[in-house]
């Protein structure tokens, strides 16, 4: 994960999180309207599309089969919902960086790309019932009563797109390690944007760092993530080979106004300051019990490692994850 919170305009503007180059000091420690033809590309809410796979006492979604690498079960959820509150925190509790979030903002269609639970889209419908909010996922993990100007959609967002009518909001967030054609997605993104619309992205660097070289290169924390990265290459996705260019990227499709802000997520509540010591906290909460489930699928599936060995290696990291004295952080 790497070219963070990106907001633009396209004719369109990128961003990413607030914060610039934040100091992180340690503290001690001793369509709706789809058309006939339309809906054949987009899968509506079956039986089929409710169909999980089920592996290594995870559930997996079935629609489009061992494309997506994270689990979709109530476990997953939660930590989604999790995460949702760490970009809460981050963007000091709104919903985003891009203009329509901005208090009294008012905004038309509204697309949530990878929407998850759901959770960003219906705060997000909360905050502006004039607005008309979409959420597309491959998993049908969002909930039956949403507000009534919110739809959620089973669909991939790497075919092609099926709405009738533009945006002028486009979010996605978490989807480093999801899209295998970054270009053809911001293609697709800047086609389906109103003039003037905005199209954010906020996204997580996969490895972490530390200013003190307290996180050590031979670490266990750094050995899983090279290894995630490793099976993520060999299933056919990376979060680091077309990501890290985004910002150029975005430029060369025709977004104006591109800016590019960044924030961090510390491995635990090490910090002194108070902001990023709750979500050094929250991020803990969201990683150490969760490492299992992140790095299963990848693991046995493209690397061969059996279930056990994954935990063990989930084990070990979690230790140097919970470490005060490493002062680690996450680029956002």
């Amino acid at each position: 994960m790497c070219e963070d919170n990106v907001t633009t305009t396209p004719r369109a503007t990128a961003a990413n999180q607030p914060g610039g180059n934040v100091e992180v000091v340690a503290d001690v420690f001793t369509d709706d309207a789809l058309s006939e033809s339309d809906a054949v590309s987009t899968a509506s809410v079956t039986s089929s599309i409710l169909e999980y796979r089920v592996e290594n006492g995870r559930t997996y979604h079935k629609y489009k089969d061992g494309k997506y690498w994270a689990p979709n079960d109530e476990r997953e959820n939660e930590r989604l919902d999790l995460v949702h509150h760490l970009y809460l925190r981050t963007f000091d509790g709104h919903l985003g960086t891009a203009p329509p979030n901005r208090e009294n903002s008012k905004v038309g269609r509204v697309l949530d790309v990878g929407t998850g639970t759901g959770i960003w889209a219906m705060d997000f419908g909360d905050d502006h019932p004039e607005a008309e909010v979409i959420g597309v996922d491959l998993s049908a993990s969002q909930p039956q009563f949403v507000p009534p100007n919110v739809l959620f959609q089973i669909d991939d967002v790497e075919e092609s797109w099926t709405f009738s009518q533009p945006f002028d909001y486009i979010h996605s967030r978490m989807m480093k390690g999801s899209i295998r054609d970054w270009k053809k997605f911001l293609e697709q993104c800047y086609e389906n944007l109103n003039p003037g619309g905005y199209l954010e992205l906020n996204d997580v660097d996969l490895f972490p760092v530390s200013d003190d070289d307290t996180l050590k290169d031979d670490g266990s924390l750094l050995k899983v993530f090279r290894l995630f990265l490793e099976a993520l290459e060999k299933l056919g996705s990376s979060f680091d080979s077309q990501s890290t260019r985004l910002k150029e990227m975005l430029a060369e499709v025709g977004f104006e106004d591109i800016q590019v802000l960044q924030s961090k997520w510390p491995t635990n509540s090490w910090p002194k300051h108070a902001k990023f010591k709750a979500i050094g906290h929250w991020n803990h909460e969201n990683l150490a019990p969760n490492l299992d489930g992140i790095l299963m699928a990848p693991l046995t599936r493209a690397l061969g490692w059996e279930k056990n060995a994954v935990h063990l290696l989930a084990m070990e990291a979690r230790k140097e994850l919970g470490d005060k004295n490493v002062h680690a952080y996450f680029n956002v």
